[in-house]
């Protein structure tokens, strides 16, 4: 099997981790809208989300050993794509005409990438200088969209795929020093990247919460698109990768990554409404269907019926007739 072939197949794995954590960070931040750091870590659900961001990043770093960061980051875009056959046979729904188009876009999109972004295992790694100035810079960037005070949404998402684009591309440094080279795991290189990876995955992994709280639609694909962006970038001008074909074949890579983007897009904004034999009567007890129940996305964490744990009610159970509320 091709090193190409293995990367390809790890990122379809990881795509779909990725996307059952961002709907279950989604869930928990539409339910408590203004919680803080410190009570998030004393969610299970919240750890939840994370121990599923664990296993696709671990699947995403293997990925990164076999393939370069222009085919590896852009096919984080399978996260919706593979949400939606999930999401319709959960829903007991067919996929719409929607969905199957921009399905259709980013899989023809990912294609015209994955022909010009083809190429042997990375073998290039950044310096510790290099590193640091991508550290740098990421973080001027990073502070200027999520400066204190400004609404969550697009630029928390944007920040947050930056983020996460640039824990990518150091992340794949630390693999390749670690297991291609004669240094020691220990050795300053490979300490230092590594420390700046956990800093860059951990503010991705917030800046995306606090960006979800304003749905998971648009923030989703925005964080799908910044992602591969700002890791192309560095894998571009700093890690000597290159497409394949030329002229013709950057060309080629730009015609499908806004192909691409258009199915993101597409996907992102899709909300099918479940059929009507699925969909249970409405009742005094049951709660209503929130914003991410609707999403292709979020289904691919839909529960079956009577599976979840009931919650308590935010409004005041009323007294029984004939009564008086006790003071």
């Amino acid at each position: 099997m091709s090193a190409t072939l293995v990367a390809v197949v790890l990122s379809l794995f990881s795509a779909v981790a990725y996307a059952a954590a961002a709907v279950a960070q989604q869930r928990l931040a539409a339910r408590t809208p203004d919680s803080g750091v410190l009570r998030l870590l004393g969610s299970g659900a919240w750890w939840w989300s994370v121990g599923l961001n664990a296993a696709a990043a671990l699947l995403h770093v293997a990925a990164l050993k076999y393939g370069p960061l222009t085919l590896v980051q852009p096919l984080g875009a399978l996260t919706l794509v593979a949400a939606v056959p999930l999401g319709a046979r959960m829903a007991g729904r067919r996929v719409t005409f929607v969905e199957w188009r921009g399905t259709a876009l980013t899989l023809a999109g990912l294609a015209a990438l994955l022909v010009t972004a083809s190429g042997p295992a990375p073998e290039d790694v950044l310096s510790v200088p290099q590193a640091l100035a991508v550290a740098g810079t990421t973080m001027a960037l990073v502070g200027v969209l999520a400066r204190p005070g400004t609404r969550p949404g697009l630029r928390h998402a944007t920040s947050s795929g930056f983020a996460s684009g640039v824990a990518s591309a150091l992340t794949q440094t630390v693999t390749v020093a670690a297991t291609d080279r004669s240094e020691s795991l220990l050795s300053g290189q490979v300490i230092v990247v590594a420390l700046l990876v956990a800093a860059f995955a951990a503010g991705g992994l917030l800046l995306s919460q606090t960006a979800y709280k304003g749905g998971l639609g648009a923030p989703l694909a925005v964080v799908t698109l910044a992602n591969p962006i700002a890791a192309a970038v560095i894998g571009l001008s700093l890690l000597g990768e290159r497409l394949q074909g030329g002229a013709a074949g950057l060309l080629l890579a730009l015609a499908g990554a806004a192909v691409a983007a258009w199915g993101v897009v597409t996907l992102s904004r899709a909300t099918p409404q479940p059929s009507p034999e699925s969909s249970p009567q409405p009742s005094l007890e049951s709660p209503e269907p929130s914003m991410d129940e609707e999403h292709p996305v979020a289904a691919v964490l839909a529960l079956a019926p009577g599976s979840a744990l009931n919650e308590p009610s935010l409004l005041p159970r009323q007294p029984n007739p004939g009564r008086l509320t006790p003071l």
